[in-house]
């Protein structure tokens, strides 16, 4: 289905999104932190601590101690489905993610795992030392394997432990299982997810897709293409097995996709226009999409990924749109939070400065549970 054209408007892309990603008046309840992560199909968290926020910030009255007891039981994962960053996904669908991404990613890193030296035969060697490490003494940790692996003559220094350990886990032998403080320890991987949907190629490309645009829109296609790393032609074809289960809106002759039920927010009214929203880094409101203009005006992105180092910083939004940075006052007792807008002129009306403190309240509150 297609809908009007129109201007392209980041505010209202920007509101669209925080319904679709369950952050404002969205277009989907979300009860539970393994009901956010399936909902959201896959939520970037290199940074863990900054992955708990995204979950708790989606999922209300959640706490920290929640989405730590998600990772220690298994309810959630947290692996590498895509682009080598890590992720979390519900535990049924990361085989199926790995199926479609692990090939076309060992191929780009092909170069340099010859530069370290990683042969085929080297990855087969290391994951028969894990697995039967961990069979022999149980989950362990990422420091503890590297010492295996180099006491079994498979050295781990210049980071080539972790793309040997980043191989079997993309491979599904190995994954993160429970927390050790701030640290996953290793566990086989059929043993900590017992049980794995198994989807056909195509069939697992139009439900990536479909769940993608489901939670991300309005977005297109060159964004899930992105997202993924997933071939264009096969994205291409993908949608054409679920276009009619989908909503395409013109927005200045470019085509986004969204959810029907998404797309109804237009006629309405989107929500959110008076929201503030304090993000985490690397969150998917921003992260997941290949052109990010749409909600973080071009000239202030370098104030989110200062010298494009690859760490994105903590997320202002306001009414759908990314409005500056924010950070813990941690000297303070107690702690606060201290926003930093782009435009220090642009000043918060009395609505926003409310919205903000409950905001910030939220995040604090999130912390101690």
């Amino acid at each position: 289905m297609t809908a009007g054209m129109g201007r392209p408007d980041g505010r209202i892309v920007g509101r669209l999104r925080l319904a679709s990603q369950g952050l404002a008046g969205g277009t989907k309840g979300l009860e539970s932190v393994a009901d956010a992560v399936r909902w959201m199909t896959a939520m970037q968290a290199q940074d863990l601590q900054a992955a708990m926020w995204a979950v708790g910030v989606r999922v209300p009255g959640c706490g920290l101690t929640g989405v730590r007891s998600a990772l220690d039981t298994g309810a959630v994962v947290r692996s590498w489905p895509m682009r080598g960053t890590l992720h979390l996904v519900a535990p049924e669908d990361l085989r199926w993610m790995l199926d479609l991404t692990a090939e076309r990613l060992t191929k780009s890193i092909a170069a340099r795992h010859r530069e370290l030296g990683i042969t085929w035969a080297d990855i087969e060697k290391c994951r028969d030392i894990a697995l039967e490490h961990i069979a022999a003494s149980g989950p362990v940790s990422r420091a503890g394997l590297f010492q295996v692996f180099d006491a079994a003559g498979q050295p781990t220094q210049g980071q080539r432990g972790i793309h040997i350990l980043g191989t079997l886990c993309r491979h599904a032998w190995l994954v993160q299982g429970p927390l050790a403080k701030n640290q996953q320890l290793l566990m086989a991987f059929d043993g900590w997810i017992p049980v794995s949907r198994n989807l056909e190629r195509d069939e697992a490309m139009a439900e990536f897709l479909l769940r993608y645009f489901r939670s991300h829109g309005p977005a297109t296609l060159a964004d899930f293409a992105w997202w993924t790393q997933l071939p264009l032609t096969e994205v291409r074809t993908a949608l054409e097995n679920v276009r009619g289960r989908l909503v395409e809106h013109q927005f200045g002759g470019a085509g986004y996709w969204m959810s029907p039920e998404t797309a109804a927010l237009l006629d309405s009214g989107a929500p959110g226009a008076r929201s503030v929203l304090l993000l985490p880094g690397f969150d998917e409101f921003l992260l997941g999409y290949k052109d990010r203009s749409a909600v973080l005006p071009v000239e202030h992105s370098d104030r989110i990924v200062p010298g494009g180092n690859g760490v994105f910083k903590k997320t202002l939004v306001a009414g759908g749109e990314v409005i500056g940075t924010w950070a813990v006052e941690r000297g303070s007792r107690p702690a606060a939070v201290v926003p930093e807008l782009f435009e220090p002129a642009r000043h918060l009306g009395p609505s926003a400065q409310g919205a903000l403190r409950k905001a910030a309240d939220g995040y604090l509150s999130f912390l101690d549970r």
